[in-house]
């Protein structure tokens, strides 16, 4: 193959053709089909996971959502993650009039047309996604989840002349070596970690002839471990939760809780009034605050003011779960805005009016108010001792 974007390479007896793609382009989408009809191969394999995959292929995934479940298992910040990912891509894609990912469902369906045998060559989402958000500490998870909230709202205009310079080896080195300057323990498990897994499934992927359909920026990577034996299940191990991170949940009610019995014990009950005043008012207030900037119906906004301080003193349960709960139960979100979902997430405007989103954006907002209101209140208390 000379293709620029097709590598060619022999392993153990058997052709190799890796094809490196933009996720939004329809030029992917024609050289995918275009070298699998060519070359024929006994297996095609693709950058997806089952989850990654079934999303790509039901197009009514958000109309199976359940809100209250969604919250109950506290995977909100997965579930917006997702949703903010998802938003950015299809922005993109609309621009272009391409769907993402639609190279990978191209692969799978020419594979089946020429009678190819498919593998979903890459490392389960949720897996990649505990090991990255593991990996970085508290600012870091800020300015990654910042950084996803605000990228369907900041994108710029993009055109297919620009996302087919994404797919040059140059471009796409500089950029994740920029990454891995600017944030390595971000690109180990995001990138580096899947460079392994990808080329492994690969080449112990059955057949003489494979292709390989990944994005162009794993490619470089990929090659590099050409040959290697690797540790799948190693690498799609959950990381342990630390130690520490209980014990922090309760650092701020333990000192709340403390501050409280000294100023009983010490100041006969007077200064405890105090306390409990300091502790509550910024509690309440930025929850409820909050949860009025994003939009929530009175009760909610009530819900938020009374629950905020007492559940800043117990980890286990927060004011935007209880908040994000009484959203829904009043608002009632419809199929058709479940099936709006990834339309609605591309404006600001759309979040507020799509119910689904709205009852999300109330729960996260209701969270960071309480966040703020706690760690205001608890300085406010230990002023006071």
């Amino acid at each position: 193959m000379t293709d620029e974007h097709v590598t060619r390479v022999e392993h153990d007896g058997r052709e190799i053709f890796l094809v490196g793609t933009a996720h939004i382009s329809q030029k992917s989408v024609d050289e995918v089909q275009r070298v699998i009809t060519t070359e024929r191969p006994d297996t095609v394999c693709v950058e997806l996971d089952q989850t990654r995959y079934d999303a790509l292929h039901d197009d009514s995934r958000w109309q199976k959502l359940d809100l209250f479940q969604v919250m109950r298992q506290k995977k909100l910040l997965f579930l917006v993650t997702s949703l903010a990912l998802s938003a950015y891509q299809r922005k993109m894609g609309e621009k272009l009039g391409v769907r993402p990912g639609a190279e990978l469902l191209a692969a799978v369906q020419t594979a089946e047309e020429v009678g190819a045998e498919v593998v979903l060559a890459d490392r389960d989402i949720q897996a990649t996604l505990k090991r990255t958000w593991h990996n970085v500490g508290f600012w870091s998870r800020m300015k990654l989840l910042g950084s996803l909230l605000a990228a369907p709202f900041a994108a710029e205009e993009i055109t297919e002349e620009q996302i087919e310079e994404l797919k040059d080896r140059d471009t796409i080195s500089e950029m994740l070596d920029e990454l891995a300057q600017v944030m390595p323990q971000v690109k180990e498990p995001l990138i580096d970690e899947r460079d392994r897994y990808l080329m492994s499934r690969i080449q112990e992927a059955p057949g003489k002839r494979i292709v390989g359909v990944v994005g162009a920026g794993h490619v470089k990577g990929m090659l590099s471990h050409l040959g290697e034996q690797v540790d799948r299940d190693a690498l799609s191990e959950l990381p342990a939760p630390s130690p520490y991170a209980g014990l922090w949940k309760w650092i701020i009610p333990a000192i709340v809780l403390f501050a409280f019995y000294w100023g009983y014990t010490q100041h006969s009950g007077e200064t405890l009034k105090h306390m409990l005043f300091a502790w509550v008012l910024p509690n309440s207030v930025m929850a409820a605050l909050l949860s009025i900037v994003a939009g929530a119906k009175p009760l909610t906004v009530v819900t938020a003011f009374v629950a905020s301080p007492i559940t800043s003193l117990n980890p286990t349960i927060g004011a935007g779960m209880v908040a994000g709960m009484v959203e829904a139960w009043l608002r009632k979100p419809r199929v058709e805005d479940a099936h709006n979902v990834s339309r609605d997430a591309l404006s600001l405007r759309g979040i507020y009016r799509n119910r689904v989103t709205r009852v999300l954006l109330v729960a996260i907002m209701a969270t960071l108010g309480s966040a703020i209101g706690a760690w205001i209140g608890a300085g406010w208390v230990v002023s006071l001792m």
